[in-house]
């Protein structure tokens, strides 16, 4: 088995079933599993799953249990030498899958590859980042990236230079299309399921740099991203509530005490901040 592609949905039953359909049209020259795990979505996606597409290997679950440990449900059953983590967002194009697995497979010193994602009207959106430090996320916490978007610090998170024309070595890339040696998943084991959603692939991606793996960019691949449709559903505040958990949780893993308990403190202040810029109707030209 070349890869195992497996997506975790949750309310997204119309984008779910475009990107499976996308998967079967644009992906050839491949042998390749997929699985879909529900996490207890009510508008009808697993039937849905159960009706067009019977092959899938389908899970459901009774409870949302997050994107992480639904992720590992699957990859614990899967077979594929690869494994990518697909968002039901996102519609593959020009066999995109065959690509970007071949040249993981061709490259053994790299881990993890993310290919160029591509907003609905072509355009490039913005998918590798650097690890992060305290002082972008003071920042991003503080929402100062919204009213004041030429912070130094937060671009050099964000990587707002970056050039999408080569295929480049990086620290981190977007999860709506993660793609990952199994060999890897041996060194480092599988996603921390204490991340419900955000950070997870930070982590994974900051943990498979730590064990001397190579995390890439690669540009020949492309796939559509219609960005953020499950938790659009969210509540703003609510959506800063766990988006801060696992920040927080990221830099106890990752950093000092010190910068974990700064970035703690202003955990109430963000909350406020999150419902005032909703207020405001202030949108971010970056996500969180």
């Amino acid at each position: 088995m070349d890869v195992s592609i497996i997506i975790v949905s949750w309310n997204v039953k119309d984008h779910l079933t475009r990107c499976l359909r996308s998967i079967f049209k644009h992906t050839d020259n491949l042998n390749y599993e997929v699985f879909v795990v529900d996490n207890n979505s009510i508008d009808g996606s697993a039937a849905m799953v159960k009706s067009l597409f019977p092959a899938i290997n389908l899970i459901i679950n009774k409870k949302n249990i997050g994107f992480a440990a639904a992720c590992n449900q699957a990859i614990k059953e899967s077979k594929g030498n690869n494994i990518l983590l697909l968002n039901p967002d996102t519609e593959i194009t020009d066999n995109a899958i065959y690509k970007t697995s071949l040249y993981l497979r061709k490259n053994i010193k790299i881990g993890i590859v993310g290919c160029r994602i591509l907003n609905e009207d072509g355009t490039i959106q913005p998918s590798v980042r650097r690890f992060p430090d305290l002082i972008s996320h003071i920042c991003i916490l503080l929402k100062l990236h919204n009213f004041f978007p030429e912070i130094k610090s937060v671009k050099k998170y964000y990587m707002t230079d970056f050039k999408y024309n080569s295929n480049t070595r990086v620290e981190q890339v977007m999860g709506a299309f993660f793609m990952i040696k199994r060999e890897l998943l041996k060194s480092i084991g599988l996603l921390d399921k204490h991340f419900y959603i955000w950070y997870e692939e930070v982590d994974f991606c900051k943990r498979a740099v730590n064990k001397g793996w190579q995390v890439y960019y690669y540009q020949d691949a492309n796939v559509i991203h219609h960005k953020g449709k499950s938790f659009e559903q969210v509540k703003p505040v609510l959506k800063q509530s766990i988006f801060n958990r696992s920040m927080l949780y990221y830099f106890f893993k990752h950093h000092s005490i010190f910068e974990y308990l700064v970035l703690l403190i202003l955990f109430p202040t963000s909350l406020i901040l999150a419902l005032i810029v909703q207020l405001l109707g202030i949108k971010s030209a970056n996500s969180q």
